[in-house]
């Protein structure tokens, strides 16, 4: 028994496979600068859309894109609309006097339903 041995390799030490004949995509190394004044580089895809800010793996700080020449990147202002409410889609439909009107009307049948009528009679 002590002269049989297995033979084999490594449990996860060495892959069998080899990089022959894989065709990498193309890609993109752009710069980031921290708040502390260190760089950090980071890859994209070439047709990736690159973010303005990203966060330093070693730091944790969060650093601004560099432009090639070294110099900060023109920072861009997204506007966005706000968000519209249930009250502003109303609006939109109806005026302001009708929404009254058909508040009033439901506030009627209301208090008819309870026997509570707005309408005071002589008695």
């Amino acid at each position: 028994m002590a002269d049989r041995s297995l033979r084999g390799m490594r449990l996860g030490g060495q892959s069998l496979q080899s990089e022959e004949g894989v065709v990498f995509s193309e890609r993109q190394v752009r710069e980031y600068r921290a708040t502390d004044g260190s760089t950090f580089s980071v890859t994209f895809a070439a047709e990736a859309e690159i973010p303005e800010r990203w966060t330093s793996p070693k730091s944790g700080m969060e650093g601004q894109l560099l432009e090639e020449d070294g110099s900060l990147a023109a920072h861009t202002v997204k506007v966005e609309k706000p968000a519209r409410t249930h009250w502003d889609m109303l609006l939109e439909r109806r005026t302001r006097a009708e929404l009254e009107e058909l508040l009033e009307e439901r506030l009627q049948y209301l208090r008819a339903r309870r026997g509570k009528t707005t309408d005071k009679k002589a008695s």
